[in-house]
């Protein structure tokens, strides 16, 4: 089962609804404002991609952290962090199969659902 995380009125996790919809790929939206996430799936998230690759350092949510809370510095608590505020997550998140990809792009998706084909 594809699922997509994301929040609903992020721009790019529209674009990714939209493509997977245009492409007729069945999926499961999660969001994270009323889903909420769970420790466990984000430290498989973070275990495949890293912590630094998760934790978007450019998004408002980050900006409106202390500074103390801003050093950040290893998977402890950045998990912490993104669990306390999962907008704080790189969006979207993919998990498609064994395969978990962060942000969208078109030709990224496009390979990675034709490997199935």
């Amino acid at each position: 089962m594809t699922l997509l995380f994301g929040i609903k009125n992020c721009d790019t996790v529209r674009k990714a609804r939209s493509w997977l919809e245009q492409n007729q790929q069945e999926y499961q939206f999660h969001d994270f404002r009323t889903d909420g996430l769970d420790e466990k799936t984000l430290k498989k998230w973070v275990d495949h991609l890293g912590w630094e690759s998760l934790l978007n350092k450019r998004s408002t949510s980050f900006r409106q952290l202390t500074d103390q809370q801003k050093l950040v510095d290893n998977a402890e608590d950045a998990i912490a962090l993104m669990l306390a505020t999962p907008t704080l997550i790189k969006r979207p998140v993919l998990s498609f199969n064994d395969h978990i990809q962060i942000g969208f792009k078109p030709a990224a998706y496009q390979q990675l659902f034709q490997q199935v084909d």
